[in-house]
């Protein structure tokens, strides 16, 4: 009997489908990947911290995006790459190892759509409301925000990782490349229509509420600028304003392309291709995008950059 309990804890994983003369190509390309993404990111999270001049709001709650982009990396990429040159027949992860990356994974999904509430939230409030900008986006309410923004997600996948543990298992296969609450649910022969439920409610929830807070609040700034004659600040509007968006509009389509491959059986390989690189593109471009688009950013980078190449050796 124990033996049993002990076989149902470890779980066969699919992991990342690649043929032998393949995977080395694919294990560097994902771990160069892997490398760029923790390296811009969290450059990016010190360069704001150690340049007092960038001690604003906005650049601020960038750095929940940047933690979250390499926390929602790491929780993927390192497992696929130490299971590339392992067999398929010979990918094992432990239950509670997949119940863990599943929380994570969802975690750094949820948490990517409220981070950049909060963060359109800032570019209301420096837009339209630029004369109660700095009494209204204190230190104190860039902490409420952030708190907020992952304290929501934790709550939401908290309970939706939980009801998939509540059931009892009857499987040991996970056919996906890493572990999801799909996944978890999926071992159980129980029903499992309250998972589909509160996972669907969830999902679509989180989503729908992050479209219409990015659409009326640009809709409002879209109309300050249009009454306004200040074309320095309407320039600088679009500047911060289309950086915001485009990381956005990644993170949807990334997340909207899983949704829609989910209705096509037969495209299974290309939704769990496109699973992964929901963690793998918008960390990869969010940080490049801020890094080159954001004028006050750019020219930090450079300042350090003509440091480097300046100084004598």
């Amino acid at each position: 009997m124990e033996n049993d309990t002990l076989n149902m804890d470890i779980l066969q994983l699919e992991g990342l489908k690649v043929s032998p003369e393949s995977s080395i190509p694919a294990f560097i390309l994902l771990l160069l990947i892997y490398i760029f993404i923790m390296v811009s990111n969290i450059g990016l999270v010190i360069l704001i911290f150690m340049e007092s001049s960038l001690h604003e709001p906005m650049y601020l709650l960038f750095c929940n995006m940047s933690i979250n982009d390499a926390f929602g990396a790491t929780t993927i990429i390192p497992s696929v790459l130490s299971h590339i040159f392992t067999s398929t027949t010979q990918r094992y992860i432990h239950y509670y190892e997949c119940v863990i990356q599943a929380f994570c994974a969802h975690f750094h999904g949820g948490t990517s759509h409220t981070v950049l509430m909060i963060m359109a939230f800032d570019r209301y409030m420096a837009i339209c409301n630029p004369l109660r900008y700095a009494t209204i986006m204190t230190n104190k309410m860039v902490v409420a925000l952030s708190v907020s923004a992952w304290g929501v997600a934790f709550f939401l996948i908290a309970i939706l990782v939980s009801l998939s543990v509540r059931l009892s298992r009857c499987r040991r296969a996970v056919f996906n490349p890493f572990c999801d609450n799909a996944s978890l649910f999926k071992l159980s022969c129980e029903n499992v229509l309250i998972n589909h439920i509160y996972g669907l409610i969830s999902a679509m929830g989180t989503m729908s509420l992050s479209l219409c807070t990015i659409m009326l609040t640009y809709l409002r700034i879209a109309m300050v600028c249009l009454s306004s004659k200040n074309k320095a600040l309407n320039s600088k509007a679009l500047q911060t304003c289309a950086t915001h968006l485009a990381v956005y509009i990644i993170l949807l389509l990334s997340g909207c392309i899983i949704i829609i491959l989910h209705r096509f059986p037969n495209l299974s390989v290309e939704r769990k291709l496109a699973s992964i690189l929901f963690h793998v593109v918008p960390p990869l471009m969010n940080a490049v995008i801020y890094g080159l688009q954001i004028k006050a950013v750019r020219q930090k980078i450079m300042i350090i950059f003509s440091k480097n190449k300046t100084e004598p050796k």
